[in-house]
This record gives C-alpha cells, structure tokens and sequence, in this order.
C-alpha cells in the first residue's frame, strides 16, 4: 500500500498552475456540450480519457497509459460504428498493444526524484527514413481503404500510419512525437467534424480532438525547451 501511495503522490507532482486550469476547463467544456448537445455517454468518457492521456503523457508521467488504454477500447467502438475502419483496427491492433510495452519501456527510463521519463530526440538519419517510410505508407493506407469503402479514406489513411509513426516515437519518448501527433489531431478535427455535421452525436469527439491539437503545440514547446536545458547543462 505504501508503494502506491508513492506511485500516486509521484504522478500527481509537478503540475503547474496553467496545466491544472487547462485541465479544468476543458473537462467543465465536456460536460457542459455533453448536457446541451446530448452527446453519447461512451464518446464523453472516451473524450474524457483521451484528453487525461495525452495531459499526462505530455508531463511524461507512466500513469498516461492507463487512461489510454482505456480510450483506445472507447474510440475503437465508436470508430466501428462510423465506419472509420483504419482508425478501428489501428487501436486495436496497435495501440493497445503498444500502450502495454510503452509502461515497460518508460519504466526503464524514469527520474527518481520526480518520476517523469527522460525526453530524447531522433538522429537525423533516423529522422530521414522514418518521413520516407510515412510518405510510402500514407499512400498505400490511402489506396487500401478507399477499396473498403472506408468513410474518409484520405484523412482515414493518413492519420492511422502518423499515428502508428506517433504512437512509436512515443514509447521512444522521443520529441517529434508532438509534431505528429499536431498533424493528426488536426486532420481528425476535420474528420470527425464532417461526421458531427451528418447530425450524428460525436461532438465531444471533435472538440478532445481539437484540445489535442493545441496541447500538441503546448507540449513540443516544453519538451524543446527541456531538452535544450538537459543539453546544456552536459
């Protein structure tokens, strides 16, 4: 019991003031286009974890991969039931599976003090031939799922192989991650917005999508600049 207290009180230190009201606000935002758009209960809990996922994993904290997996089985069935079979069998099939190894391999490169994993970045080399790999794949993703009758086949097979690309250099906690994932957060806005505009239920989708993208942005900017401390301080 002593040992999880620890845990706990190790994952909840280090939150600045902007985060936490971040965090605050967009939660009263969820319930409140919940309550007035009659949203479904399954996309607001799956919102709710996705947005403490991403939070968490941009403080680098281990206890992310809880709420993600948790959304990944959410977004899985709400991306079934429109359709949206690339981002269906990418969490099932992927992110799951690597959502379970990224808690080992965090584990291993943890701070003592404050339990937040070491950042990194690529080699430029590495750099290269990940963009050309992404490029050869988003095209054959595209290809594949407009043969399925997928809903949105462009956006659909370009934000399921940046997301796999993503959701790697993540385990690798590596920094291009958020120049990833600020790419596909910002394609699932329009996605999932096109869907919302049909009249179907999934608003609180569009906007956890939306607050993606912005922390995105937020967290490219603080892993940067730490970074760049680490180095200097070499």
């Amino acid at each position: 019991m002593g040992d999880i207290k620890h845990f706990v009180k190790l994952e909840l230190s280090g939150w600045n003031k902007t985060e936490l009201s971040a965090l605050v606000l967009v939660m009263c935002i969820i319930f409140s286009n919940a309550i007035f758009l009659h949203d479904s209960p399954i996309a607001i809990v799956y919102a709710i974890c996705g947005i403490l996922y991403t939070i968490i994993a941009g403080k680098g904290k281990i206890s992310c991969y809880i709420f993600g997996l948790i959304s990944s089985i959410l977004y899985s069935y709400i991306s079934f039931k429109n359709a949206i079979y690339g981002n269906l069998f990418l969490n099932l099939f992927y992110y799951i599976p690597m959502q379970i190894l990224g808690i080992f391999q965090w584990k291993k490169h943890l701070k003592k003090t404050t339990n937040e994993i070491y950042k990194t970045k690529l080699e430029t080399k590495e750099l290269i031939q990940l963009s050309i790999i992404s490029i050869l794949a988003c095209v054959g993703a595209v290809f594949i799922l407009n043969n399925i009758q997928d809903g949105n086949p462009i956006i659909d097979g370009i934000t399921t192989i940046l997301s796999i690309v993503g959701m790697y250099l993540t385990v690798k906690r590596c920094i291009e991650q958020w120049i990833v994932w600020t790419i596909v957060n910002g394609l699932s806005v329009i996605m999932w917005l096109n869907i919302a505009l049909k009249g179907i239920h999934v608003y609180s989708t569009v906007l956890m999508w939306f607050v993606y993208f912005l922390l995105g942005i937020y967290f490219y900017i603080r892993w940067n600049k730490e970074i760049n401390c680490s180095t200097n301080n070499q």
